[in-house]
């Protein structure tokens, strides 16, 4: 293995120019030499100098001797390397760098005395996207003891650069400019910046990766940086843009379930966050995500964390069906505690009323948890109250927002998800048709049962709507079927009303921006 040391002299910010030193050196010729920290002659580049005081950091040293090597147990630096490869000479001045970089400031301040203490080496592989060593070299006194004691204390520090991408941050220090473009290369040079605190350079390498084109791999690629370089606000803009890209992407999952499937976690957390998820319902996102869970994770301890501290927070449980909510309950992927928990929230927001619901889920909207904002799902979510007697019945209650309404037309429509009675599944859908008797466009309201076959049911149902001026349910239209499986009974012409005066902006069935639907469903003794 290669590695790049950076030799820098400098005198301490004065305006005048210091120089690099790039040596390169095959670490692996010589495996027993040991980085220490000690009263010990820099030999690299043959340069003899100073005795360092009790406060110098990291230092190269030749091959211990017997006793010295047992006595190294202060320093827990190590690194292999043989001799020079090559050398390379710059001259740079100490001012500049401070200024755009926190790091070297504190580096130049009070890392180097004044008169005597003029080097300072950085270590790095020479090869390319690996994770890379790095020690401060030579004359470095550190006023910060926290940041001593840390770097005393760790035998390798990561840095994901190289040669090229140092050099490229140290010309953009000078010219605010980039010469590279490819997405590995400006990676590099993020990384680097990163490290030195360069936030200005970190910034414009976000900014040109955003213009470039967006893949999934780069989008997983830019999700998968270290957490220090995440949680830098230069970055952000990056990761969300990574975020959207695969949210967009993978909007409707059915489209591309092996891919998604083989995703890493946080290409699923990218796409689970969204609200434009195209899916049946919220029962079915719950579904991916067990699916998901267990093709990943087989040991059941790691698949609970995972779901635990990362994925159920995704999960919008108050638009879970009840059906659904009880499986929860009973699932073993989940601690029963936090399913208990899960489970008692969701029902405790069905059971608040509409407008309540819609102020939850505002005030959710400016955090970054969503669950009780509601998705774009295929399948409109329900509420309903069943009763067992005296006749086994149930009240199903299906919200419309005004621009779905609008949406449906000129011959739309829109399910909703399904709801039981007597065992059967059910289930209502708005539809905009054409009126037989007048030939013109109007909203209809139609009842279904969901399974197939000889079985028989007789319903008697009800359709309401709530009207202005009242804003009370309003009974529209009454009957009854016997339902044998597959097929959808109701009426074309709910309001008896053309499709115009329905979304009219006085219409009389839109309350504050939503259409407010109920049906009632009883068994036919």
């Amino acid at each position: 293995m290669n590695a790049v040391c950076f030799v820098m002299s400098a005198v301490l910010l004065t305006g005048f120019v210091f120089h690099f030193v790039f040596s390169v050196l095959d670490l692996s010729l010589c495996p027993d030499e040991q980085i220490l920290n000690g009263n010990q002659p820099d030999m690299d580049d043959g340069v003899g100098c100073e005795n360092l005081d009790e406060d110098a950091v990291a230092m190269v040293e030749e091959t211990q001797s017997g006793d010295e090597d047992a006595n190294s147990n202060e320093s827990s630096w190590s690194m292999d390397f043989s001799t020079v490869l090559r050398v390379k000479t710059l001259h740079i001045s100490s001012p500049i760098l401070a200024a755009k970089s926190p790091f070297f400031y504190k580096l130049f301040s009070n890392g180097m005395r004044e008169s005597e203490q003029r080097h300072v080496t950085l270590r790095i592989n020479a090869s390319g996207m690996h994770k890379l060593q790095y020690i401060f070299l030579g004359y470095v006194t550190y006023s910060n003891r926290c940041e001593q004691a840390k770097l005393n204390n760790n035998s390798n520090i990561t840095l994901y650069t190289e040669e090229a991408a140092l050099m490229e941050l140290l010309n953009f220090i000078y010219s605010n400019t980039l010469s590279v473009t490819t997405a590995p290369a400006l990676l590099d040079v993020l990384m680097a910046a990163d490290k030195f605190e360069v936030a200005s350079c970190m910034r414009y390498c976000s900014q040109l990766l955003r213009n470039l084109p967006m893949t999934p791999e780069s989008a997983l690629l830019y999700l998968d940086l270290p957490s220090s370089v995440l949680m830098g606000e230069a970055v952000q803009p990056l990761t969300d843009a990574a975020k959207q890209y695969l949210a967009a992407r993978y909007k409707d999952m059915t489209k591309f379930q092996e891919e998604v499937m083989a995703l890493p976690l946080a290409g699923i957390e990218a796409i689970l966050s969204s609200d434009d998820l195209q899916i049946a319902s919220e029962d079915a996102v719950y579904d991916f995500v067990l699916k998901w869970a267990r093709a990943q994770y087989p040991k059941l301890e790691e698949r609970r964390e995972v779901l635990g501290s990362r994925l159920a927070r995704f999960i919008r449980f108050p638009y879970m069906t009840c059906r659904k909510l009880k499986k929860v309950l009973t699932c073993n992927d989940f601690d029963h505690d936090a399913a208990s928990k899960l489970v008692l929230e969701a029902l405790f927001f069905k059971a608040e009323a509409p407008h309540r619901q819609r102020s939850l889920a505002v005030e959710e909207s400016a955090t970054m948890n969503r669950r009780f904002i509601e998705r774009a799902y295929k399948y409109r979510p329900v509420k309903v109250v069943e009763f067992e007697l005296p006749r086994q019945q149930c009240v199903v209650y299906l919200d419309l927002k005004k621009e779905e309404c609008a949406n449906l037309f000129p011959s739309g429509r829109v399910y909703s998800q399904a709801f039981h009675l007597g065992g059967q599944g059910f289930f209502l859908s708005a539809h905009c048709n054409m009126d037989q008797q007048s030939s013109f466009h109007c909203f209809g309201l139609f009842l279904g049962m969901q399974e197939k076959g000889s079985l028989s049911f007789a319903v008697d149902y009800e359709f309401a709507a709530r009207s202005k001026p009242t804003e009370e349910f309003v009974s529209k239209y009454k009957g009854n079927y016997t339902f044998t499986g597959g097929k959808a009974v109701g009426y074309r012409n709910l309001f008896a009303i053309p499709w115009t005066s329905f979304m009219a902006e006085d219409s009389l069935y839109f309350i504050n921006g939503i259409l407010h639907l109920r049906a009632e469903l009883t068994i036919r003794q």
